[in-house]
């Protein structure tokens, strides 16, 4: 029988990531094909491929966003496909990689096919920002959360030094959302050229913080140093004995210096000019203009349920979230949890339009709602495209709109519901849940309307 193998991973690392390995498992099953998935989610790595499992494989299937140190598997057949695809066709996947054709070169030290591996990694700028994305986001739920906890003692209580919402308040705010921005580059350098962009990375965040170039800074920082340690580490030749500089002394002080100087000389003004323009318009938007950006960011959070549009929107959310502009993510999670809960309220109102299968899947539909999973949708979405999408599309809209035009807030990135019972986590709660039940409604509404009759249960 072939082995087969897999990873999956998802920037986020909540919800596709683990759809995906489920997904693939069921297939597999069908199949009779014995399969073991890595997956690489916001736990970590479970379930990890060891070097004994990858000689054993006949090939393996990369379902991932993020970096999956690819250049483990050197030597054997690698079906790189997109993460949603897994979720959607898994049996089309596990056929591709049935039919992969052995490699006719030995598992063990493969120079040259770990570097085509990395060659095909390294092509994808959408992919090193979600790896930055996925290691800041931590760090921003983190410090969101904290920062919200210290409003327990009252809005304004961290400014009373020596107290625990003070502490709070440095950790939270002080801490972890100072890491964010280095975090974001570091590991988009990371993503680009492995271990050695990791130092220029970080250190190119961490002065765009400084300069006040912000997250659009940082990312830029991030590309800088993978791009610059990239072309040295792959251009850089010295005697062997001593090679091992290159990576440990080299790159890491001549990459830091370029980005460095750049950031300060180059970058960091024109890009402070653009976060401070970006800030002032932000914080200064009217009714009219408000509800226009939170309708745009609301009906891309729907249109791919966690995909890249739905992690743009949310990427650029939460990056604000630095620069104290808390209207954006509220827009965002709203828009959020809107699909799934719609899907939900929508086999309730009309059961004719959904199977018995769906009518409980829209059950689970509504807990990950509730707890902003986007992703929720997908199976109505993937069964029902041309219906569901522009429907969902619509709710989110609506709630996004709302929550910008009445100037909802929000302080922490993440947590869905259970972020509402935090006192003070929340700006205007009232016409938030108010948001968020209105684009549901409308979701429900559309969706009851155009799906036809599945059932006469």
């Amino acid at each position: 029988m072939k082995k087969i193998l897999a990873v999956t991973a998802c920037p986020t690392g909540i919800a596709h990531t683990y759809m995906a390995a489920e997904a693939l498992l069921q297939a597999a099953k069908e199949k009779d094909v014995e399969i073991k998935v890595e997956t690489r989610g916001a736990v970590g790595i479970e379930n990890e491929l060891t070097s004994e499992d990858i000689s054993a494989a006949h090939a393996i299937i990369v379902a991932a966003a993020t970096d999956v140190e690819e250049s483990r598997f050197a030597g054997k057949p690698v079906v790189k496909v997109a993460i949603g695809e897994a979720i959607k066709d898994p049996r089309s996947v596990i056929d591709q990689a049935l039919a992969s054709k052995p490699s006719n070169q030995n598992f063990v030290d493969q120079e040259a096919q770990s570097k085509e591996i990395k060659k095909t990694q390294l092509t994808g700028p959408y992919k090193h920002l979600m790896t930055g994305v996925s290691y800041m986001l931590p760090l921003v739920v983190a410090g969101g959360l904290l920062i919200a906890v210290s409003f327990l003692f009252g809005i304004e209580a961290f400014k009373q030094q020596g107290t625990l919402a003070a502490a709070l308040m440095d950790i939270g705010g002080g801490a972890a959302f100072a890491l964010m921005v280095p975090i974001l580059a570091g590991f988009i350098a990371f993503s680009i050229a492995e271990k050695p962009g990791l130092a220029p990375g970080l250190i190119g965040g961490m002065l765009a913080t400084k300069v006040g170039a912000g997250f659009l800074g940082g990312i830029i920082a991030g590309f800088l140093a993978g791009y610059v340690a990239k072309w040295m580490k792959e251009n850089i030749n010295l005697p062997k004995n001593f090679a091992g500089l290159v990576p440990i002394l080299i790159i890491p002080f001549f990459g830091s210096a370029i980005v460095g100087l750049l950031m300060i000389y180059v970058i960091g003004s024109p890009m402070k000019a653009v976060m401070d323009g970006l800030s002032g318009w932000l914080t200064n938007l009217g009714t009219g203009n408000a509800s226009l950006l939170g309708l745009l960011l609301g009906a891309m959070m729907a249109f791919d349920m966690g995909g890249p549009v739905n992690k743009a929107a949310y990427t650029f959310a939460v990056g604000l979230l630095g620069s104290g502009l808390y209207g954006p993510i509220a827009a965002v999670m709203a828009a959020g949890m809107t699909p799934p809960l719609g899907l939900w309220l929508a086999t309730v109102l009309a059961p004719k339009k959904f199977s018995v299968e769906e009518r409980e899947a829209g059950k689970a539909a509504g807990v990950l709602g509730i707890s902003f999973i986007t992703e929720g949708a997908i199976p109505f979405a993937a069964a029902d495209p041309f219906r569901i999408i522009p429907s969902i599309m619509a709710g989110s809209a609506v709630a996004g709109a709302l929550s910008m035009a009445l100037g909802a807030t929000l302080r922490a990135p993440h947590g869905g519901i259970f972020v509402l019972l935090i006192p003070n986590a929340v700006g205007n709660l009232a016409m938030y849940v108010l948001s968020i039940l209105a684009g549901t409604v409308v979701t429900a509404v559309l969706i009851s309307i155009v799906k036809k009759n599945k059932t006469s249960a």
